[in-house]
């Protein structure tokens, strides 16, 4: 079954029309017998200004989501179809020397990983002005001054001096807002963060959260936000899409998710952070299992061995991506034989991660 016609305007801060369409992407890696589907027709739309949000646990499909949007996946082994419409392009017809114009100016990535993401024998300046010299034809002074300015807007003190650093001179903060400068360098349309709080402590993780929303607002940039933590996307996305399996399960505005989850899995997600208005001592409820206890979404339901909702007819049927019928709001998108009673959490604010990132009306 397709689900682009499921893929449709939500009521957002952006534009009316979407900056980029994923529709039906779908990702294979191996052939035979041997194929793994890690995306299973994903589809989404973000519209500039817009910040969504793909969640769920290790595994589930997000970063080869964002992988195959930049088109970053290795040549060989593996098998992409769908589209990915940006700006009235597919980006999977392009050629390789068409997509590398786009990447860096027009649309960018925040990797997970800094340290292994920068060139550990390349000094930092170098590798943030390589971006302006490149994309922008800027000379080697003026876009080694204009990389101090980046590193300086990110919140990196002594700018000038930590051009001539090297990556591991940095701390673990330090080099992801060095990646975002190197992101943000030719001020993208389009920015996917991929996990970028990672590994952060919590006042690190605000500052640079701070950081992507102002760029969303002042600049009006559509952003793709990569999280398992629910406490980000609480204060930063605007509608959420939750993956399980490779597939999008629920799909809804931010509150509307927080404050009436309806697939298990999303309510299981939501029921294992911590609550500022628990008491100590009480144990978490996390879900059961692990993201490998699954079954094929041919035979049924990806996350039937884990639920605690499950029917007969969760292992015969697959289940279809289709409006929630419950009355929440006009754009739920729910995939769940058996979903959960739409009735409200007792607190919002409790299914934040630290209480530190607050929510924005």
């Amino acid at each position: 079954m397709t689900e682009r016609s499921l893929t449709r305007p939500s009521a957002t801060r952006g534009g009316d029309a979407p900056l980029l369409s994923v529709r039906d992407l779908t990702v294979t890696f191996g052939r035979g017998a041997k194929a793994f589907t890690a995306v299973d027709q994903v589809s989404f739309e973000v519209r500039p200004g817009q910040t969504v949000g793909l969640v769920g646990e290790s595994g589930c499909g997000k970063s080869v989501t964002s992988l195959a949007i930049m088109g970053l996946l290795p040549s060989r082994g593996n098998t992409v179809t769908g589209e990915v419409v940006y700006d009235g392009e597919d980006l999977l017809r392009l050629r390789q020397e068409e997509l590398r114009d786009r990447r860096g100016s027009e649309v960018a990535m925040i990797f997970q990983d800094p340290l292994s993401s920068l060139n550990p024998v390349v000094p930092l300046g170098v590798q943030v002005a390589e971006v302006l010299q490149r994309h922008r034809g800027m000379r080697r002074g003026p876009a080694h001054r204009r990389a101090a300015e980046l590193l300086e807007k990110v919140g990196i003190p002594d700018p000038t001096r930590r051009l001539k650093e090297y990556p591991h001179q940095l701390s673990g903060g330090m080099r992801q807002r060095a990646l975002i400068s190197m992101a943000l360098a030719c001020e993208p349309r389009l920015l996917i963060a991929d996990e970028p709080t990672t590994a952060l402590d919590v006042t690190i993780q605000a500052q640079i959260l701070a950081l992507l929303r102002e760029l969303v607002t002042e600049s009006g940039t559509a952003l793709i936000m990569i999280t398992h933590d629910l406490g980000v996307v609480a204060g930063l996305c605007d509608q959420v899409n939750v993956l399980y399996g490779g597939k999008v399960v629920e799909r809804a505005e931010r509150h509307d998710l927080f404050a009436r989850p309806r697939h298990p899995y999303t309510g299981g997600l939501l029921a294992s952070i911590p609550r500022l208005t628990e008491e100590r001592g009480r144990r978490l409820d996390p879900v059961p299992g692990s993201v490998a206890d699954n079954i094929p979404w041919e035979g049924g339901c990806a996350f039937a061995p884990r639920c605690s909702s499950e029917t007969s007819v969760c292992r015969e049927r697959s289940p279809e991506l289709v409006a929630d019928r419950a009355g929440l709001g006009t754009d739920r998108l729910l995939r769940c034989h058996n979903p959960l009673e739409a009735h409200p959490l007792d607190d919002i604010d409790g299914a934040r991660s630290t209480g530190t990132l607050k929510e924005q009306s």
